[in-house]
């Protein structure tokens, strides 16, 4: 090929550029594993904590050992006071996920062992993010609606713990165990673009703190974090069941997109959504409200048929199509929704920068470092003459 021809950018897509243990997508079957056990029977009886420990320990853990992590990470709940008052000096509109990204490596201060070699030392320091950055979630959306922190409830579970500290009430029963499975849902799906982050800053021998930093600032972008926050602000404009056509036939028509249907791996519905979708609908009526689990149903009902008639072909249902009316019915603010993703994901991000410093057989001993084809500036392939200043 001749050094001048652009390299069509495809994202790297459909390109394997590591082996890895830790899960498996597979966007035909609409089928997505994590470490072995499908995403289906994770939701039904692990917890979010029991999740975790697989994906950290790669096997899931014997009743003792799961008692031992959850003491773990409940005693990390707790982060530096110093941590609060930085977040009291930031100003109250800034972006949660900017806050959390830049918060994200003051967590190092309480780990003496960080960026120590030794696997044991970044499984503490994993623990320790998890444990963490859900803290500081919750911490920031008090501080910016003019309220104090709440201190963490050592008897609750990670889940209802989170809902604790971020409206100062426990949640019923049934509240908890829908943000629990919300957490097992979101918290690996192989090599997105955040993940790869992650797991790039990690082959660098940067600690894992750096890393997960570096996902954070992945995750914000729009093309990757936010399709719940954009679905939730789609279902407001259309508001009524009786608008949902002419919404479609609007995008449509301009070439956009009904968000949170269409994937770029599932070639059916996602599994996730099949699992959350009756959590919604559940979630609604439990909060006196269920207009928003109905605007989904008709819009994913009435958006398919659409799509199908005037392109003929299938898009199917991802998981922020009804994570967004979950979420809102449970009282969550809509700009929270990525720090959401982040608080469950940073436990598949620690798993993948485990895997890429320690855990393979043969950990890898070079950096990720891909080529790019030039194709010149205005001087073409060629090298520029350099002129002076005044001569230009």
């Amino acid at each position: 090929m001749d050094e001048c021809t652009p390299v069509l950018n495809t994202g790297l897509r459909g390109i394997e550029v590591a082996s890895s243990r830790i899960c498996d997508v597979r966007g035909k079957e609409g089928k997505l594993i994590y470490r072995g056990y499908s995403i289906e029977e994770l939701a039904q009886k692990a917890s979010f904590e029991e999740t975790c420990f697989l994906l950290l320990y790669e096997r899931l853990p014997q009743k003792e050992e799961l008692s031992k992590f959850n003491q773990s990470l409940k005693a990390k709940r707790r982060v530096p006071e110093n941590l609060f008052s930085f977040l009291k000096s930031l100003p109250r509109d800034m972006n949660p996920m900017d806050v959390l990204q830049m918060t994200t490596p003051l967590l190092i201060q309480t780990d003496a062992n960080a960026g120590k070699d030794g696997m044991e030392n970044t499984l503490y320091s994993a623990e320790n993010l998890i444990a963490g950055l859900a803290t500081i979630t919750a911490a920031w959306d008090r501080i910016r609606n003019d309220k104090e922190p709440i201190a963490p409830d050592s008897n609750l579970d990670h889940a209802a713990n989170f809902l604790y500290m971020l409206n100062g009430e426990k949640p019923d029963r049934e509240t908890g165990h829908f943000f629990d499975v919300s957490l097992v849902l979101h918290a690996e799906h192989s090599f997105n673009a955040s993940t790869f982050t992650a797991r790039q800053v990690a082959s660098t021998k940067a600690h894992i703190y750096a890393s997960i930093s570096a996902a954070m600032g992945s995750l914000s972008g729009a093309l990757h974090g936010g399709a719940n926050v954009r679905v939730m602000e789609m279902l407001k404009q259309i508001l009524s069941i009786d608008k949902i056509d002419e919404y479609i036939n609007n995008i449509l028509d301009e070439g956009g997109l009904i968000m949170g249907l269409g994937h770029a791996v599932y070639q059916t519905d996602d599994p996730r959504a099949k699992i959350i979708a009756p959590m919604s609908r559940r979630m609604g009526e439990l909060s006196g409200n269920t207009l928003w689990y109905d605007l989904s149903r008709e819009l994913e009902i009435r958006g398919k048929k659409a799509f199908m008639e005037r392109k003929q072909r299938e898009i199917f249902c991802n998981v922020d199509f009804y994570s967004a009316s979950l979420f809102y019915a449970m009282g969550i603010a809509t700009d929270l929704f990525t720090p959401l993703f982040a608080i469950s994901r940073v436990s598949g991000w620690t798993a993948h920068v485990i895997e890429e410093q320690f855990a393979m057989a043969a950990p890898k001993t070079s950096l990720y470092r891909p080529g790019a084809a030039y194709v010149g500036d205005y001087c073409g392939p060629d090298e520029c003459t350099y002129s002076e200043i005044d001569e230009r």
